[in-house]
């Protein structure tokens, strides 16, 4: 005779002892409810029975893999084979039969698939702020367009004038420098203090 103290009982649950279920198992049944565990039963880890508004019967033979979730009532036929995370929703499965891992079965509206699946936008409802707001910063970024080459061949004046200004600056020494040349001004002033100082060398 089997322990099934390491299993999460509530409720109306009826096992029998020949059953092998394993650690981590909720068995549970709501007000009104019953679960029934027959003979040579076998139940994985961290499997959930959830008998709500009627019987929930698991017959003799029966292999529920690792995961497994049955929900409401029926029945799973003798010596059937549930495979993991399996989920199985106010349905029967008949005897012999093998459930491939991972199959939802029964009540189709609950498949967290067709729940959980992304639906496409409308073309109309995808409008993202950034890219109207960067469109006109795309527009004005600096980028070559064919008006420039004219306006660089309408500035040549401004370059002229640029190099008539870097003559003048190159002519002003000059034009200074040739009063230093003319010795018209200094030449009388320099005469005078040259007889005054020496009356007798004219």
């Amino acid at each position: 005779m089997s322990s099934h103290s390491h299993v999460y009982v509530q409720g109306d649950v009826t096992i029998d002892p020949s059953a092998v279920i394993s650690s981590g198992v909720i068995l549970r049944a709501n007000p009104e409810s019953q679960v029934i565990i027959a003979a040579g039963v076998c139940i994985g880890a961290g499997s959930i029975l959830h008998a709500d508004q009627g019987t929930l019967e698991i017959e003799t033979g029966v292999n529920l893999g690792t995961g497994v979730l049955v929900v409401g009532h029926g029945t799973i036929g003798a010596n059937a084979c549930i495979g993991s995370l399996t989920t199985i929703w106010n349905a029967s499965i008949e005897r012999l039969t093998v459930v491939p891992a991972g199959s939802v079965v029964g009540d189709v509206g609950r498949q967290v698939a067709e729940v959980c699946a992304p639906a496409t936008p409308p073309v109309d409802s995808y409008n993202p702020p950034e890219a109207v707001n960067h469109s006109p910063k795309i527009a004005s970024s600096p980028s070559p367009s064919p008006e420039q080459p004219e306006q660089q061949d309408a500035n040549p004046p401004v370059d002229s004038q640029r190099r008539s200004s870097e003559s003048t600056t190159e002519e002003e020494p000059e034009s200074a420098n040739s009063p230093a040349e003319n010795s018209v001004y200094g030449q009388g002033s320099v005469d005078r203090i040259l007889k005054t100082l020496f009356p007798y060398n004219q």
